[in-house]
C-alpha cells in the first residue's frame, strides 16, 4: 500500500506542479499570499476564520513567529475562542527542530493551560487542547522525551477518532517524525509518518503540512529519491514562506542536485531577508542564515569559490537576529569551518575563531564543536598535531557535556560531537606516525556517523567521516581501500566535490581507468564553470583519455 500510494503521489505531483498557483488558497493575507491549501475549521466566531486558517498554514511551514501573531489576532478578535490559545502553544513547540528553551517552554505552557481554562467548543477541539496540554504539563519535571511521546499519543488518538480530519492526520505525522528513535536504521517512525502523509496528500495536494513533513519523513540517502516529486512541488505551492522555498533544498542536498539546491536556497534567503526587514528592521534573518549553509554547501560542490565566499562573508556580517535560535548558532559556526576545509585551507582552519555573535552558545554546544573540530584537524593535516592538543581536548569536553545532559529530542548530538572529536584525533595520530591508529580511529568515526546520520539543520557533516577516512587511507597510498571508503561515502553524500575527486585519483592511481574517467567526469560536470585546480585535473584526464 505504501509503494503504491507513493508512486499515485508522484504521478500527481507532475500535473501538480504544472498547476499550482492556479488554484484558490485557501490561506489568505493579502491578494498575493499563498500559503498552501488548508481546511481547519473551528468553532469560534465565523469572522475569525481566515486568520486561523492562515496561522495553521504558516504553522505546517514552520513560520512559527508569524502563525503566533496571527493566533494571537484571533484571540484578540474572539476572547472565547480557545483554539487561538491553543496555536499560540503548538508555535512553541518544534518536534524536529531543537526542544523549547525555558523561557519557550514557560510560554507555550501558559498558552496551553489558558486554551484550557478558555475551553473548547467541540469534543475534537477539546482533544487538540488536551494534546497539547500533554506536551507541557510538568515540563519541570517530566523530561522532553515522555511529553513528546504523550503528545504523540494524543495526537494519535484523536487522528483515529476523527479520520476524516486531515490537520490531525498531519500533526500525529509529524509527532511520529519527532519521537522517532534515534538511529533506527529501518526507519520505522518515518515510514508509517510517509504512509501517512501519502495518503493525505492524495486527498488534498496542496497540503503544505503533508508535503512540508513528506520531505522530513524521507531526508535519509536511502529514502530520498522517494521525496523528490513533493521537493519539486512544495515552493509552488507556498511561495510565501521562506522555509518552504528552502525545504526542497534537503532533498536535492541528499541527492547532490546542486542547481537546484542553489536556486532554493537564494529564493529562500531573499525571501526571508524580505520578511525580516519588515518585521526586525536591522536584523539578520534565522531562516536566511539556515538557507545560507545548506547554499554554502551547494556553491562548494560545484567549486564556486567566488560564491562560497561571498555567502562566507555575509553570514560574517550577521549580529543581531530575529530569533537567535539553533539554526543561527549552526550556521554561524558551519559555514567558515565548511569553506576552509573543503578548501584544505588547513591554516585557515586551524585559527577559526568562534563566531563573533551575540547568542546563547551554552544551548548549542554542538555548533561550539564545529570550530573546535575545524581548528583541530586543520592543525593536524597543516603538520602541526601539537597544535589540535586544545581543541581536541574542547570537543571532548563538549561530548562529555552532551553526554551528561543530552539535547532532548530524536538525534544524537552527543555521538556526532564524538564522531569529529574522532575523526580530527585520527589525523593528529597520522601525523605524529601512528597510522594503525589512526585507521581504527578514523574507521570508527566513520561508523559512529553512519549510526547517527544529519540532523535536518544541517546538509551535511562538515567533512563527512568517511571521507576522511578515505582521505587517511589514499594519503597512505592505499588507493585501492581508499577508493572503496570513498565510494560507501558517495553513496551517502553523491556528488560532492572532495568525494568525486578523491575516488577519481585513487581509481587512477589504482589503475582503474574506467573508474577514474567514471569520477573525474562526475567532477567536471557539476563544476563546468569552475577553475579550481582539482577540476582542470579532470578535464586534462578527461582530455588525454578520449
Amino acid at each position: 500500500m505504501r509503494h503504491r500510494r507513493t508512486l499515485a503521489f508522484v504521478c500527481m505531483c507532475a500535473a501538480l506542479v504544472s498547476r499550482a498557483g492556479a488554484q484558490e488558497q485557501h490561506s489568505h493575507h493579502g491578494a498575493s499570499e499563498a500559503l498552501g491549501s488548508v481546511h481547519f475549521p473551528v468553532a469560534c466566531e465565523t469572522g475569525v476564520q481566515a486568520t486561523f486558517t492562515r496561522a495553521v498554514a504558516l504553522l505546517h511551514s514552520f513560520g512559527y513567529e508569524e502563525a503566533r501573531k496571527s493566533f494571537a489576532k484571533v484571540g484578540e478578535q474572539d476572547p472565547s475562542c480557545g483554539m487561538a490559545a491553543w496555536g499560540i502553544a503548538m508555535t512553541y513547540y518544534h518536534p524536529i527542530w531543537a526542544p523549547p528553551t525555558a523561557a519557550e517552554l514557560a510560554a507555550g505552557a501558559a498558552a496551553a493551560d489558558r486554551a484550557s481554562a478558555v475551553g473548547a467548543r467541540t469534543d475534537r477541539e477539546k482533544r487538540y487542547v488536551t494534546a497539547i496540554g500533554a506536551f507541557y504539563r510538568d515540563f519541570g519535571g517530566v523530561d522532553h522525551r515522555t511529553r513528546a511521546l504523550a503528545y504523540k499519543e494524543a495526537m494519535e488518538d484523536l487522528a483515529r477518532r476523527y479520520p476524516d480530519d486531515h490537520e490531525a492526520s498531519a500533526f500525529y505525522a509529524l509527532a511520529l517524525l519527532g519521537t522517532a528513535a534515534p538511529g533506527d536504521a529501518a526507519f520505522a517512525a518515518q515510514k508509517q509518518a510517509a504512509d501517512i502523509l501519502n495518503g493525505l496528500l492524495m486527498k488534498e495536494p496542496q497540503h503544505p503540512g503533508a508535503i512540508h513533513y513528506l520531505i522530513h519523513a524521507y531526508d535519509y540517502p536511502s529514502l530520498a529519491a522517494m521525496a523528490l516529486p513533493a521537493a519539486r512541488t512544495y515552493a509552488k505551492i507556498a511561495p510565501s514562506s521562506p522555509h518552504a522555498l528552502h525545504m526542497p533544498s534537503h532533498i536535492f542536498t541528499r541527492l547532490g542536485l546542486w542547481p537546484e539546491s542553489i536556486e532554493s536556497n537564494l529564493a529562500s534567503a531573499d525571501a526571508a531577508r524580505r520578511l525580516v526587514a519588515r518585521t526586525y528592521p536591522g536584523a539578520a534573518s534565522f531562516d536566511a542564515l539556515h538557507a545560507l549553509d545548506y547554499l554554502e554547501y551547494a556553491y562548494l560542490q560545484t567549486g564556486n569559490e567566488p560564491k562560497a565566499r561571498q555567502v562566507r562573508e555575509d553570514a560574517a556580517t550577521a549580529r543581531k537576529f530575529d530569533d537567535p535560535n539553533f539554526a543561527v548558532g549552526y550556521a554561524l559556526a558551519a559555514i567558515p569551518a565548511r569553506f576552509a576545509l573543503e578548501h584544505r585551507r588547513w591554516d585557515e582552519a586551524a585559527t577559526l575563531e568562534a563566531p563573533d555573535a551575540s547568542l546563547p552558545w551554552q544551548n548549542f554546544p554542538y555548533a561550539r564543536a564545529i570550530t573546535q573540530f575545524a581548528r583541530a584537524l586543520g592543525s593536524a593535516r597543516g603538520g602541526e598535531p601539537k597544535r589540535a592538543y586544545a581543541p581536541l581536548a574542547n570537543l571532548e569536553e563538549i561530548h562529555t557535556t552532551l553526554v551528561k545532559s543530552p539535547v532532548p529530542g530524536p538525534y544524537d548530538w552527543a555521538g556526532q560531537v564524538d564522531s569529529m572529536r574522532l575523526a580530527a584525533a585520527a589525523w593528529v595520530a597520522y601525523s605524529e606516525g601512528h597510522r594503525s591508529e589512526a585507521v581504527d580511529l578514523a574507521r570508527t568515526a566513520a561508523d559512529l556517523e553512519d549510526r547517527v546520520g544529519k540532523h535536518p539543520v544541517s546538509p551535511g557533516g562538515v567533512l563527512p567521516a568517511r571521507e576522511l577516512l578515505a582521505d587517511l587511507l589514499r594519503e597512505m597510498g592505499q588507493a585501492d581501500e581508499a577508493l572503496q571508503q570513498y565510494e560507501a561515502s558517495l553513496s551517502v553524500a553523491p556528488n560532492r566535490f572532495n568525494g568525486l575527486y578523491g575516488a577519481a585519483q585513487s581509481a587512477e592511481a589504482s589503475g582503474d581507468s574506467r573508474k577514474a574517467t567514471q569520477y573525474y567526469a562526475m567532477l567536471a560536470e557539476n563544476c563546468s564553470s569552475s577553475d579550481r585546480t582539482e577540476v582542470k585535473r579532470a578535464r586534462d584526464f578527461l582530455e588525454r583519455h578520449k
